[in-house]
């Protein structure tokens, strides 16, 4: 299987779905926008695509940061769709799901930094892909927005302070708010990428200070990911026989 990962920033990385794609002996591509790799030509060129996140958002203009398209990453995700690709969007990329998908993204009631419960939904604990979930688990976040929701999509976990943290598009589409992918390594970049931010943040209830986002384990929520990446990648394959 090869899964081509969009990246946005050099501090947004792959993380843990890097370490899956090399664990299960897949093959990765990439386009690094940041460096103006391109995206690929076609959804051929993958079997699973997997969008990142970075601190723009869907509405965010080629002026504004000349290396994002968000109008050309929405006709990817589109096309990977109506090829029956596997698609998985993180935090941006799961707004950017949506709204190819014809659902604009939303602001969160509240910004999350750092480890917190999410809790699978009644449609959640009852799906397939999550059947190795626990109810609640922990997971990252690193947000201020939310995915926006289509006519048929289904939010599979909710948390305290957002109310979409996985949602499923179709059988193969999912965006993830969340960060189960991080890593201490990632968590590293992103504080290097925004040391200055966190004296602002002081206060909020969801937002952790780099001392205790350095500390967090991640392992749980990496292990259950690739549970998740696993039942995916069956999926798409046997979807492909």
């Amino acid at each position: 299987m090869n899964v081509h990962f969009v990246i946005h920033e050099a501090f947004e990385a792959p993380g843990a779905y890097e370490t899956w794609v090399r664990d299960r002996g897949h093959t990765a591509t990439y386009s690094r926008v940041y460096v103006h790799e391109p995206l690929p030509s076609s959804a051929s060129d993958f079997d699973m695509l997997v969008v990142l996140g970075g601190p723009q958002s869907p509405t965010t203009t080629r002026a504004e940061c000349p290396h994002f398209d968000a109008a050309a990453e929405c006709a990817l995700i589109r096309q990977a769709v109506d090829a029956e690709r596997a698609v998985v969007g993180v935090c941006l990329g799961a707004q950017l799901i949506g709204t190819a998908l014809g659902a604009p993204h939303a602001h969160s009631p509240e910004k999350e930094i750092g480890v917190f419960p999410i809790t699978l939904t009644a449609a959640g604990q009852a799906h397939p892909m999550f059947a190795g979930f626990p109810q609640t688990l922990l997971t990252g976040h690193w947000h201020s927005d939310m995915p926006g929701l289509t006519p048929t999509a289904q939010v599979l976990a909710s948390s305290e302070g957002c109310p979409r943290q996985i949602i499923a598009y179709g059988p193969r589409v999912y965006g993830f708010q969340c960060h189960m992918e991080f890593t201490p390594q990632v968590v590293a970049l992103l504080i290097d990428a925004t040391a200055g931010d966190f004296a602002a943040l002081t206060g909020h209830r969801f937002v952790q200070q780099p001392p205790a986002l350095l500390a967090n384990d991640y392992s749980e929520m990496n292990r259950l990911l690739f549970s998740f990446l696993d039942a995916l990648a069956s999926a798409t394959q046997q979807r492909q026989a």
